[in-house]
């Protein structure tokens, strides 16, 4: 199930990393640096007004699904979906009377207002796109994430063009998910037909799901704090020039974690449900090796054509701060996807997610504590050391206390390999001459990718010589009969 929902979601998340370094090509040369800024102070509260009221429906709909059967089913369908439609029912007004009283610009506030209108559409769509992801539906989850995201980009970018300003993006947040609404709510509100809401299944989902959703809050606490303080003692270009470069960053590590989480999670949850003990360790580490195959030298690698990829894709005015940051950002990025996309799944398995809260509390205090201390002195590279250390932290909390619950098995073996072939890759691209701008990051990228493939496959890094020869052999048995 695992590599066949790698395979699948490959497009989707292929067009995931294109757009999301569009995104940064377009608007951060469409939008000023001070729109940018609040484009991203927007942002950050949706995201988190999203989670405190929306994502433990969608956390509930994704790990239950596999433990449901019959009847039980349709009021699954049922609970979730009602529960969608009130929360949104009573979040709306108080949203839009907190934002009309509030002592901010227009700007800020119409972006603001876009952002918060578009969740109940991102929510009726998610809970559809993890119901997919859930039952193994990889095609249907697949084009569903690929109609979004280039609608919404399209969208977003058709306003920006046309001078709306910070809200443009978030704009586009909210009206690609309703593009493809008609086509999918239908199909899944027949799945509640017959259902019946229970309290008290609303209950065991809101214990379950809440804290997951405030694991959430806290990790955008620690993805946010930064930004405001920046706001606070930098005026909002420098948290445009910090947004762009933490994008440029995160973005790249979080479209790979999200592709082998969208396939990772389900396929774990499905082993523990319904697979023995050796299967379920079999499976995990699996995945853990392949998320450091593919993660750590996705981390390194942008770091090292930091500055030739700023240039190319983001605008003059933010670009060179942007790239000043990057390294740590690709830092943080591969720490926060181990932890989230694999060392928290044991809290998920086991359904005790109260563990989770409690293992990103310690980072996000460290952070809010750290950006206090360091931005006022460093600006963004305060902020951006702030975060890596932060993540570092939470990677040994979920270790320390997820192992007491379900213990995920760390790949030593592949780690040291793919350690030793990350170094390889940074010895051969350091020497190389700054040409500047395409020529330099084909340059840098194309002889480190080189390079970490072949000692990689050398060394046999996390398996990938057996898992090449295995897919050969399964390509080449397709094959034979014809």
């Amino acid at each position: 199930m695992f590599w066949r929902g790698v395979w699948g979601y490959l497009p989707a998340n292929i067009v995931q990393g294109l757009v999301g370094f569009g995104a940064i090509v377009v608007f951060t040369r469409l939008l000023s640096p001070d729109d940018f800024g609040r484009y991203a102070i927007a942002f950050s509260i949706m995201t988190l007004v999203h989670v405190a009221t929306f994502s433990w429906l969608e956390a509930a709909m994704a790990r239950f699904w596999a433990a449901e059967q019959g009847q039980s089913l349709s009021d699954h369908f049922q609970t979730l979906y009602r529960g969608a439609t009130i929360v949104t029912l009573a979040l709306l007004p108080v949203a839009a009377l907190g934002l009309w009283i509030a002592p901010i610009g227009d700007g800020l506030k119409i972006a603001i207002a876009a952002g918060l209108a578009g969740m109940p559409i991102r929510c009726f769509a998610k809970l559809a796109q993890e119901r997919y992801r859930a039952a193994g539906e990889v095609t249907k989850s697949a084009g569903m994430d690929i109609a979004i995201t280039l609608g919404g980009f399209a969208i977003g970018a058709f306003c920006a063009f046309h001078g709306v300003g910070a809200a443009s993006p978030l704009i586009g947040l909210a009206v690609g998910p309703l593009l493809v609404l008609p086509f999918v709510l239908p199909g899944e509100l027949k799945q509640a037909k017959g259902g019946v809401h229970y309290r008290a299944r609303t209950a065991s989902y809101a214990r379950y799901g809440y804290p997951i959703a405030a694991a959430l809050a806290l990790s955008l606490v620690m993805a946010s704090t930064d930004r405001f303080l920046l706001e606070v003692y930098m005026g909002s270009a420098a948290v445009g020039a910090y947004h762009a470069g933490y994008s440029l960053a995160s973005r790249t590590l979080d479209v790979l974690f999200i592709w082998l989480g969208a396939a990772g999670t389900p396929a774990l949850i499905m082993a523990w449900e319904r697979g023995s003990r050796d299967a379920f360790l079999k499976a995990a580490r699996e995945q853990a090796s392949t998320f450091v195959l593919i993660g750590l030298p996705a981390a390194v690698g942008v770091a090292l054509v930091a500055r030739p990829l700023a240039d190319f894709m983001i605008g003059e005015d933010l670009r060179a701060v942007a790239a000043s940051i990057t390294p740590w950002i690709a830092l943080s990025a591969f720490l926060s996807g181990c932890t989230a996309y694999y060392l928290s799944q044991s809290f998920v398995l086991g359904r005790r997610t109260e563990r989770l809260l409690m293992t990103l509390c310690i980072p996000a205090a460290s952070n809010v504590l750290l950006n206090i201390l360091l931005v006022p002195r460093m600006g963004v590279h305060g902020a951006a050391i702030a975060t890596a250390i932060s993540f570092a932290i939470g990677i040994a909390a979920s270790i320390g206390m997820g192992r007491k619950i379900v213990a995920m098995p760390i790949p030593w073996n592949a780690l040291v390999r793919c350690g030793l072939a990350s170094i390889a890759m940074t010895a051969a691209v350091l020497p190389l001459p700054a040409l500047g701008g395409v020529p330099e990051l084909i340059l840098k990228a194309g002889v480190g990718a080189v390079v970490y493939a072949v000692v990689a496959l050398a060394l046999n890094a996390a398996g990938v010589r057996d898992i090449a020869a295995r897919l050969i052999e399964t390509r080449l048995g397709r094959r034979a009969p014809a």
